[in-house]
């Protein structure tokens, strides 16, 4: 008996070591960081709501930390006119040397198309965005945006499509993160000042409260807790995203987005590096 109970005592410490392909629940997984009540989970859990007003945006950031998984978010974005508000899902560790890696999704005129902006930083610096339109509509109906992170490569997908791949490069001298543990992060705000044409068109306010919805949330991870990772060696070999990384139909998907729905590179804008590009823009232009 004492046996069989040790057994489950370790069971139960591995179930909350390691945070698997269940769906997430929202009061269970995460907290409302601020917003004064503008975040709202509803449905029992299963659904999250982030409002802006004049007043706030709202936010939330996951209980757990995690160091490398594949995360899996559906949203569906403020409709009508969103100009000037900013909707994110994130993955970011604290502090100024922190890691952190992007999905934005910038607002815009009623008609015109969302932008999806992402970024990686690493020790502390961005300025590695990349900007993309989508080939549908993303208020009209809920859609999945994951972020694959690695030992090896970070990738950007939507509904399975890969957007984007920043690789491990760090042989070459370029950081990666690595060694930062990261929490999940959803807000919606206010960001006139720059995130529909450079600034040129502001929040209609007379269209508030603007709201973002959730669901679906989720992480098979490793979860950082107590300085350790519930993932090793035996447990990476069933974890297939943890040596992930695009094959020739993900490449050539990749490819297809790129040339048809990217509207920005950070490593083609010669003018914002007039002492030259990044060092990782010298590798494929599909890697970062």
């Amino acid at each position: 008996m004492a046996s069989l109970l040790a057994q489950c005592l370790a069971f139960l410490a591995l179930c909350s070591l390691y945070h698997s392909l269940a769906y997430s629940n929202f009061n269970q997984d995460f907290d409302v960081t601020w917003g004064d009540g503008r975040a709202k989970v509803l449905n029992n859990g299963k659904l999250l709501t982030l409002s802006l007003d004049k007043a706030s945006g709202s936010g939330i950031q996951s209980k757990r930390e995690y160091l490398f998984g594949r995360f899996d978010m559906q949203l569906k974005l403020v409709p009508g006119n969103s100009a000037g508000t900013v909707t994110t899902y994130y993955l970011s560790s604290q502090g100024a040397t922190h890691d952190e890696i992007d999905f934005e999704f910038l607002g815009n005129l009623s008609g015109d198309p969302y932008i999806i902006q992402t970024n990686v930083y690493t020790q502390g610096k961005g300025d590695k965005e990349q900007q993309f339109y989508l080939w549908f509509d993303p208020t009209a109906d809920f859609h999945t945006y994951s972020i694959l992170w690695n030992p090896q490569t970070i990738i950007f997908y939507v509904d399975g499509t890969p957007i984007r791949v920043f690789k491990n490069m760090n042989s070459s001298g370029i950081p990666y993160p690595t060694n930062q543990p990261m929490r999940v992060y959803a807000s919606l705000w206010n960001a006139d000042d720059w995130a529909t044409r450079g600034g040129l068109i502001k929040t209609d306010w007379s269209n508030a409260p603007f709201i973002a919805s959730f669901r679906n949330f989720k992480a098979n991870a490793c979860v950082w807790k107590f300085g350790k990772s519930s993932c090793n060696s035996s447990t990476n070999s069933t974890n297939p995203w943890f040596f992930q990384e695009l094959d020739s139909t993900s490449q050539a998907r990749l490819q297809w987005v790129q040339k048809n729905y990217m509207v920005y590179n950070y490593c083609t804008d010669i003018k914002r590096f007039p002492q030259g590009l990044p060092l990782e823009c010298n590798f494929n232009s599909t890697t970062s």
